[in-house]
């Protein structure tokens, strides 16, 4: 009898301390919940509104800004990264940006930027080359998803561009397409001193923003415009860091149907 009296004790004690637990860990999650809300926490995380990011070019940069901060902060947030989204993403895609990017699997876009599901509309090749098939994609997210903002994303040691500066001989199969796409940011960079091969890859990256500027019949009306923005940046293998780059901020175009 009174092993059974001490059971049922004992038995008692362990779910009062469950439910503690489980009040403590639900007050911790209400806590945490109500901080994401603060001013504080949107300000400390560099959070910039979604439909904000979608509706201007302006906002989408600053909303990419604030991602790769927290990601080399250690402050990533992973949103729109649960089972949740999928079903909200079954009847279409909004994404704020088209990514231009290198294939590089060492610069995932969603990672270094902290963003999620329908956020980045990714078009990657090797030294971000474009040709017909990827002007296609990039205009199908400006008429078709409204995107208004590209970014062309280079990042350190490149092996395209190196192999651009290297110049090897009997390059084979199509890897010499790539060569000669970027050998003229190459030769354009070739006076600057330090690392050839990561200079190569700014100019690459402003010479690819000049072209999809240029590019007619869409995408250079629509920049023109202002209805759209192309911009270039350049990711650090090192550091994480994505740096976008300043020549290719200057005198961007307002939207003349705002004006």
């Amino acid at each position: 009898m009174k092993k059974h009296f001490l059971i049922a004790i004992a038995l008692l004690l362990i779910q009062n301390i469950t439910h503690a637990q489980t009040e403590k860990a639900n007050k911790k999650k209400a806590r945490t919940l109500m901080a994401i809300d603060s001013v504080k926490w949107r300000v400390d995380h560099y959070i910039v509104n979604r439909d904000s990011a979608y509706a201007n070019p302006r906002y989408a940069l600053k909303k990419l800004q604030g991602g790769n901060r927290r990601f080399i902060e250690s402050k990533s947030i992973r949103p729109r990264q649960d089972i949740s989204f999928i079903k909200k993403l079954e009847k279409g895609q909004e994404p704020f940006a088209t990514i231009v990017g290198c294939s590089d699997s060492r610069v995932p876009n969603e990672l270094i930027f902290d963003q999620g599901l329908g956020d980045l509309f990714i078009i990657r090749t090797a030294g971000q080359v474009s040709a017909a098939a990827s002007y296609g994609s990039m205009e199908f997210a400006v008429l078709k998803l409204n995107t208004k903002l590209i970014v062309v994303l280079g990042h350190t040691e490149c092996g395209a561009v190196d192999a651009a500066v290297k110049r090897p001989e009997n390059v084979p199969g199509h890897i010499v397409t790539l060569i000669n796409e970027i050998k003229g940011a190459v030769a354009k960079s070739s006076h600057i001193a330090g690392n050839a091969t990561n200079n190569a890859v700014r100019q690459n990256v402003i010479d690819q923003v000049a072209d999809l500027r240029d590019l007619d019949p869409i995408l250079h009306k629509k920049y023109i415009d202002g209805e759209i923005l192309i911009v270039g940046a350049v990711y650090d293998i090192h550091t994480g860091k994505v740096e976008f780059l300043e020549e290719t901020l200057l005198n961007l175009p307002q939207n003349k149907s705002k004006q």
